[in-house]
């Protein structure tokens, strides 16, 4: 288990320095069993992190998707590299849902009907769902899947006991990995559940060592973008002993306001509240964090030992690739299967294959963090620019050697070489 050594000569109150021993307890998974292609041309999709084999990068991020046993199976079915179930806590009745809990922002003129939707709000809660029928049901996926990978969402009240507790009885069931919600900007703050948690660095640090000294499979800190650096959240989930990050979890939002009733939207008896922003609109936001956290990583951690999973508005194998050009080694989609449905993934996968014919790349890793070295400082780009300015002012003047005279330039050539 990691051992926290806490600094704070560097001015920093969350400094944390990571002194990292093996899990001995915790089991090697073997996941999806990969075969070779007879066809030695095709790309290779297949990855593993944290020891996990998945056929693919794409994962079913926390949310619908993965709400109960029947969605879950259908993407195992379907293709998908790995699940993770709706977040769950201990006490499932706390958790009290609304109806309409989503609205959406569609491009064109006034938001027009047909217009295509480029923005997902939701106020959805975690799972309402009993703790006991959800574990039920992981253990009969598992039962049914033994070769995929089922990830467990956890989120829970300040409570040590009660963390414990919930990891106790999801590890029972037999599942491969847990993510861990620091990042749900809506529901239960007054808990200190959620975003409340991944905005805290100092209550992070003890979350996350209460989480890692109890959990014997790897750990994904999922982030939350509503804050000012997600870097800082990133560093201290990883030094307090989690194996890998994800971002981005939904941005706080407010999706308009309807000009016919003046009411917001999503309406719930009239009324409504702040809630998760997601879909193609916020895929630029995703990239700048995960580009950050991937950044943080390499230059401060052994970033093979560690993973990150990019979240944000994937659609295309195109936005799939992105991601991974920017260092992240799996990519979670949620909203793009709320409006597509579970067979996106065969797209998904075709269109990221069609990325890596292009481009030559054998496997994922092959191009993992290949753009991370084309972003710098604003003060470094104006550097590079100055000195491209001037190798394009260097004309070359004159002739180099005897050989480049020319009797019908004569004149001109000799010209060239004079100084006044």
């Amino acid at each position: 288990m990691a051992s926290l050594k806490f600094s704070h000569s560097n001015g920093n109150p969350f400094a944390v320095t990571r002194h990292v021993t093996p899990r001995s307890t915790r089991p090697t998974r073997i996941g999806f069993k990969i075969f070779a292609s007879d066809n030695h041309s095709e790309p290779d999709l297949s990855v593993c992190v944290n020891g996990l084999q998945m056929p693919n990068p794409f994962v079913i991020g926390s949310g619908p998707p993965g709400t109960n046993y029947t969605v879950m199976k259908r993407a195992f079915d379907e293709g998908w590299g790995a699940v993770i179930a709706k977040t769950v806590s201990l006490d499932a009745a706390k958790v009290i849902n609304v109806t309409p809990r989503y609205a959406r922002l569609r491009a064109g003129a006034n938001g027009s009907a047909k217009g295509q939707i480029i923005g997902w709000e939701n106020i959805e809660l975690i799972s309402d769902r009993p703790l006991e029928t959800m574990l039920k049901e992981f253990k009969q996926l598992k039962k049914e899947y033994p070769d995929r990978i089922l990830i467990a969402s956890i989120m829970e009240e300040y409570n040590k006991a009660g963390w414990e507790e919930l990891i106790d009885r999801v590890e029972q069931t037999g599942i491969d990995a847990i993510e861990v919600n620091f990042s749900c900007p809506h529901g239960m703050p007054e808990r200190k559940m959620g975003a409340a948690v991944g905005q805290d660095c100092a209550l992070l640090v003890e979350v996350c060592g209460w989480i890692n000294a109890k959990a014997t499979v790897p750990v994904w800190a999922k982030m939350t973008p509503n804050i000012t650096d997600i870097t800082m959240p990133a560093r201290v989930a990883l030094s307090s002993g989690c194996e890998g990050v994800a971002a981005i979890n939904t941005i706080m939002s407010v999706m308009g306001i309807s000009l016919d009733t003046l009411r917001p939207e999503p309406c719930v008896e009239g009324y409504s509240t702040p809630g998760g922003y997601s879909c193609k609109a916020v895929h630029p936001i995703a990239l700048a964090k995960v580009m950050s956290i991937a950044k943080m990583m390499k230059s401060e951690f052994n970033d093979n030992d560690y993973s990150l999973s990019g979240i944000g508005g994937v659609e295309t194998g195109g936005d799939a690739a992105e991601f991974i050009l920017l260092g992240a080694n799996t990519v979670q989609v949620c909203t793009g299967v709320m409006m597509h449905g579970y067979g996106l993934v065969k797209k998904l996968c075709d269109e990221l294959k069609d990325f890596m014919k292009k481009h030559n790349f054998k496997s994922i890793e092959d191009f993992r963090g290949v753009s991370l070295q084309y972003f710098t400082t604003h003060t470094d780009l104006v550097r590079r620019q100055q000195e491209a300015i001037r190798e394009r002012k260097a004309i070359k003047k004159g002739l180099q050697s005897d050989k480049e005279w020319t009797g019908d330039g004569f004149v001109k050539e000799t010209e060239s070489m004079v100084s006044n």
